[in-house]
This record gives structure tokens, C-alpha cells and sequence, in this order.
């Protein structure tokens, strides 16, 4: 299984006046560009999914929107719990084994730090080992020959929004 990892776009600033709940922030009219020129990066490196999962939050769910309609996947669009910004790595993956094992791969689209915990957990089995950071926008790509909640995965490539801005 192949799982792409992507941290939502640029959103309004926590405490923006008419966004006090943090899940209704919306993305920016900069980060929804951004993310629309980050769809079409993934075209062009020929990146398949079968199925994307996004945080239910505004800007994840916006995020994930962008990316399913630029794939022609609106019909392969979920919106889970477990992966708001408090994700539980283990109720995901549980998930995933109990919803999605069809699928070969999978875009989870959310937020940090809970992405880069997953990330960590999957490749070394503890969400505090490896310090990654994804940046808003920045997408990564796990091999998993066998998915659990523990050391499972490989790290095939990481890549920050910039440098999916400049494939052009």
C-alpha cells in the first residue's frame, strides 16, 4: 500500500474574527491557489490514489477537494474524525483496516503535529523518533508492505509545498 501523507494549505490565522472554532478556518485565497498548483504538481509526477481521506476541519476537507477534483475523485472523498488535528494514529489505522483495506493507495489529508506523529510512528514505531515537520501544503509518500500501527513503512520521498511550486 502506498500512503501520501499532505498537510492542508494555507488557512485564515487562528483568532480571525468569525473563525474563533479552529475547524471552521477556511483556506486562504493564497493557499487554495497554492494547493491547486500542488493537484497539478501530483498530475504531472503521475501520483494515483485510489481513495483520499481528509480531516472533516474546513481547510482539510477544502484542501482535499481541491486535490479530488483536479483527479476527478469527488466520489472517492472521505471526511473521518481520525484525522483532525488530534488524531489517534492507531484509531486511523484501524480504520483504514476496517473501511479501506482494498484500497493501494490512500491520500490522508490533515494537519499537524498529528501527520508527522503518524509518519514517525510508521517508520520507526514511536510518534516522537523522527522530527519531521509538513510544511502547509508539503506531501510525503510511504511504502507500507503491510499496514499496523507500529514500524511498518518506508519513506520513499518527502517534499515541501515549494518544491512541488517549482516542477513547472
Amino acid at each position: 500500500m502506498d500512503l501520501f501523507l499532505l498537510r492542508h494549505g494555507i488557512a485564515v490565522d487562528r483568532g480571525t474574527p468569525g473563525y474563533e472554532d479552529d475547524s471552521q478556518r477556511p483556506l486562504t485565497p493564497k493557499g487554495a491557489a497554492r494547493i491547486h498548483r500542488i493537484a497539478q504538481a501530483a498530475k504531472q509526477l503521475r501520483l494515483k490514489f485510489d481513495l483520499i481521506l481528509s480531516s472533516p476541519y474546513v481547510r482539510a476537507e477544502q484542501t482535499a477537494r481541491l486535490i479530488a477534483k483536479h483527479y476527478k475523485m469527488e466520489d472517492r472523498l472521505r471526511l473521518i474524525e481520525n484525522l483532525t488535528p488530534t488524531l489517534s494514529g492507531a484509531a486511523l489505522v484501524g480504520e483504514i483496516h476496517e473501511k479501506y483495506a482494498e484500497a493501494l493507495s490512500i491520500l490522508l489529508v490533515g494537519h499537524e503535529p498529528g501527520l508527522s506523529m503518524l509518519a514517525s510512528t510508521l517508520l520507526t514505531g514511536d510518534e516522537n523518533m523522527l522530527m519531521l515537520t509538513f510544511k502547509k501544503g508539503g506531501l510525503c509518500k510511504l511504502s507500507v508492505d503491510e499496514l499496523s500501527h507500529s514500524r511498518c513503512a518506508t519513506l520513499e520521498w518527502l517534499s515541501t509545498p515549494k518544491q512541488m511550486l517549482n516542477l513547472d
